[in-house]
């Protein structure tokens, strides 16, 4: 087998090689079995699009981008369409430049929804295929969540179904050492109850449950801005973080400030935390898995998103050294399974029948699944065999998507920069040292307020 790719840090992105797939066009199989059923199905009844052109621009680059034309490839065989993909490290101030001069692509891949919104208020997107709505509620794990993230008001206002997401990550995980707690007896935790319990026996057996760092440099205290959102949408309805995220409620309204003590449970506790709760924002976010991998363990527990592998120690495996389970909800609360994360959506800058043809090829299982069998891509998908994702964790990944009840983005990524980049992660880091959930809400709101 042939390398095709290289590690990347940002996707976890692992090395593959090249290989004949039932007497298909070549691409990188993972085990298991790919849907070519479905995909000869429809490919028997695909239109004839020869000699015309889709043309794509998004964020992906080497090798994300060569394996992205290997999905699209299979569009290609089935309709004769040629299907250009152009990858650009400047694509989000591109794109705008691109579509103010009428010479947008036909669909841009966007890393974010905001921008997305922003060009669909202002008529430089075209809405979905009929129906895509209907299909992505019914066949994306959360669907509901994934079509309210890609509809947006056009010029006239009226909401429209613009983006369909096509690559996610998940930040609901926590990470622990599999022989640390075996030695230890314990077991991982199914319910919010269970994991906080769990925190206290290993406080009550002389140990410390916890690695949590907020370094970043200039970005300092993000990670901690992670915990908050994940603890809102297990303590709030989605509907409630939606409105926090959007300032409708008040950062220091009292469910706010609520979920930011729900980490102080966490974070502020001497006893819970490797090194103190003075030493949560002065540790290197980078640096904080270490403890789960020294003997003895400084810690049994770190939460974090699917990207931290790249900074744990060179000797780890991944399913054997680490490993990871879903940051559980209360059952108390019976709020479901909410996950956060993130994600690039595909979206409509310039229509076409072509263009059209190739979304709907993309609610297709195979589109996915020659992703997923040669790079770090996950996928709500629920139709997609998870057998071909490349490797264990993953699979893992991607079921945790599926099975999840409620998708929301990152908070402060839809918050305004001056906020979710900056007074956001600045009051995260006075209140592990110290301050008031209730000041830091307040002085938060208050920035927010300078900016309105």
């Amino acid at each position: 087998m042939t390398n095709l790719l290289k590690a990347s840090v940002a996707t976890l992105a692992l090395v593959a090689g090249a290989a004949q797939a039932g007497g298909h066009l070549p691409f990188v199989p993972g085990e298991g079995d790919f849907s070519w059923d479905s995909y000869d199905a429809w490919a028997e009844s695909a239109p004839d699009l020869s000699g015309q052109t889709v043309t794509i621009s998004g964020p992906w680059l080497q090798p994300e981008d060569d394996v992205f034309r290997s999905a699209v490839a299979y569009f290609a065989e089935a309709t004769g369409a040629e299907v250009i993909y152009t990858g650009s490290d400047s694509f989000e101030q591109q794109i705008v430049i691109d579509a103010e001069a009428g010479s947008a692509p036909n669909i841009a891949v966007f890393p974010q929804p905001g921008l997305a919104a922003d060009m669909a208020a202002r008529g430089l997107l075209s809405p979905l295929p009929a129906g895509m709505g209907d299909w992505v509620a019914e066949n994306y794990g959360a669907g509901e969540s994934w079509v309210a993230l890609g509809t947006y008001a056009d010029e006239a206002g009226a909401d429209q179904l613009y983006g369909f997401f096509y690559n996610v990550n998940v930040k609901s995980l926590v990470w622990y050492n599999p022989e640390n707690f075996e030695d230890a007896g314990y077991e991982v935790p199914e319910t919010m109850e269970d994991l906080r319990a769990l925190t206290e026996q290993i406080v009550a057996d002389g140990e410390t449950p916890w690695c949590i760092g907020l370094g970043s440099g200039a970005a300092t205290g993000w990670p901690a801005t992670d915990w908050v959102e994940d603890l809102m949408l297990r303590t709030q309805s989605p509907d409630v973080y939606d409105q926090w995220v959007s300032n409708e409620i008040p950062f220091n309204d009292e469910r706010v400030v609520a979920a930011i003590d729900e980490f102080g449970w966490f974070a502020r506790d001497d006893a819970k935390v490797s090194g103190g709760a003075g030493a949560v924002a002065t540790t290197d976010f980078r640096d904080s898995p270490d403890g789960m991998f020294t003997s003895p363990p400084q810690c049994y527990m770190h939460r974090q998103a699917s990207f931290i592998p790249a900074f744990m120690p060179e000797d780890v495996e991944i399913g054997v050294d680490a490993d990871f389970f879903y940051f559980p909800g209360y059952e108390s609360k019976d709020l479901g399974n909410p996950v956060l994360g993130g994600g690039t959506l595909m979206a409509i800058t310039d229509a076409s029948d072509a263009t059209n043809e190739l979304m709907k090829y993309m609610q297709l299982p195979i589109a996915h699944e020659i992703m997923m069998a040669q790079t770090g891509f996950l996928t709500p998908h629920k139709g997609v065999n998870g057998a071909t994702y490349l490797n264990d964790s993953l699979r893992k990944q991607g079921e945790i998507l599926v099975n999840a009840t409620t998708f929301r983005f990152d908070g402060s990524d839809l918050m305004p920069g001056g906020v979710g980049a900056g007074t956001f992660w600045t009051g995260m880091v006075d209140y592990t040292g110290g301050k008031a959930a209730a000041d830091v809400a307040a002085d938060i709101q208050a920035s927010w307020d300078a900016l309105k």
